[in-house]
């Protein structure tokens, strides 16, 4: 991979900031856009807008012949049928669907299983079924970061409905191996959801193979554009299924006594949908594809590598996670610790850390070094790691291992400025 070539296609890459070139280590938050995806969009506003699946006049089909190519192209993606690919804003909204909707089926005492790596995303939508007394059951880890099996195979039960997992950790890396979860799903009678925010982007994904009865995804996190997400359903499931929001587009017909809806996928996409989303995320996955998702996978299992080994050489650094690079995705969460300033609050000098996650960030970004900071909008693990937050570096497809040098040298001065 000519990752000097890619980076010419992303025209943000050529900023400086505080006069330096800007090191982008954020992409599990979300990525950077090609100058590809970027035309595509502006070519759909200049030559194309209007609304979709309404006009008999020829702008209006253009459109919508675009929008629905751009269901096909995303749907064989990820080796599925274009009508099992439902449109939503984002793997949050796409989660929440499922919970309203298929959540409709279960009763007190069911039993939803997940994993104590969970995104928020993937944590309070099934909290909601709380309300009608349906649990929800948590499996932990190993202390490696690994999900914890046999924990796994434990708390799975006649009473378990959903399984419900993250293909990728956004904080750990870890990579599950949602196959071999799928079938111990099915085997007990539950259906198998993946939130694939953090899979669908970084390596090969296909929904037949891993067993999946409902895929989610975001499209901003893998090149696209914001506000356009997809939710993969089994054909049977989604038309099993109540709409989960009411108005236009998603009916078949409506009368003062009732309402009928329109045949899945276009039952969930109620009101206008984001069509220069779907162009815009279409031209994502072309780009992909061109480079191709295993050697997407292989580039970042290599940076993961180097990772690893540069930031070890650091002794005040803990590295969450896998540490085998095959185990794990393109994310390094990290804090600094071995106490032995008195700089520090009490509150972190408990919690065994030496400098808190934001203070790393901001020192990092005088030298136009850009990870994430914080809880990572997965509270759970921070308490389950005995942590409040963490600092994280993600990689994609334009980084190198001289993000990795920017990074390492960065963390070094971060040490001479908070002096420890």
């Amino acid at each position: 991979m000519d990752v000097n070539k890619i980076r010419e296609d992303f025209p943000i890459l050529k900023r400086k900031i505080n006069g330096k070139r800007a090191v982008y280590l954020d992409s599990t938050a979300t990525s950077q856009k090609p100058r590809a995806v970027i035309d595509a969009i502006v070519n759909y506003y200049e030559n194309f807008n209007a609304n979709v699946h309404r006009g008999i006049y020829r702008l209006s089909e253009e459109a919508t012949d675009l929008y629905e190519k751009s269901r096909e192209n995303i749907g064989r993606f990820i080796g599925a049928r274009s009508d099992s690919i439902v449109f939503v804003r984002n793997t949050t909204e796409a989660l929440n669907l499922i919970s309203y909707s298929y959540g409709r089926f279960l009763n007190e005492g069911d039993e939803i299983l997940t994993t104590i790596m969970e995104h928020h995303s993937n944590i309070v939508p099934w909290q909601f079924l709380g309300r009608k007394g349906v649990k929800l059951v948590f499996t932990d880890i190993n202390e490696d970061g690994t999900l914890n099996i046999d924990d796994f195979i434990n708390k799975i039960g006649k009473r378990t409905k959903i399984v419900t997992v993250t293909h990728v950790s956004n904080v750990l890396g870890t990579i599950n191996d949602v196959r071999e979860l799928s079938k111990i799903a099915h085997d007990h009678g539950a259906i198998f959801i993946v939130d694939g925010a953090q899979s669908v982007p970084h390596m090969p994904v296909d929904v037949e193979k891993i067993g999946a009865d409902f895929l989610a995804f975001s499209g901003h996190k893998m090149l696209g554009p914001m506000g356009i997400g997809v939710l993969y359903g089994k054909r049977d499931l989604l038309e099993s299924m109540d709409p989960f929001m009411g108005g236009g587009e998603m009916i078949s017909e409506v009368h003062t006594y009732g309402s009928t809806w329109a045949d899945v996928p276009l039952k969930f996409e109620a009101g206008t949908p984001n069509v220069e989303g779907a162009v815009g995320l279409s031209a994502a996955v072309d780009y992909l594809r061109s480079i191709g998702m295993e050697e997407v996978r292989n580039h970042e299992k290599g940076l993961v590598s180097y990772s690893l080994e540069r930031l070890g050489e650091i002794n005040e650094i803990n590295i969450y996670g896998p540490r085998d690079p095959e185990k794990r995705g393109g994310v390094i969460s990290f804090n600094f610790r071995n106490i032995r300033s008195e700089r520090i609050s009490e509150h972190l000098r408990k919690e065994g850390i030496m400098i808190h996650p934001h203070d790393v960030a901001t020192i990092l970004d005088m030298d136009s070094v850009m990870v994430r900071s914080g809880h990572h909008c997965a509270q759970p693990l921070m308490e389950r790691l005995n942590i409040p937050a963490s600092s994280r570096a993600s990689f994609y497809i334009y980084n190198d291992r001289d993000d990795v040098d920017s990074l390492f040298d960065a963390l070094k001065k971060v040490r001479g400025v908070l002096k420890i």
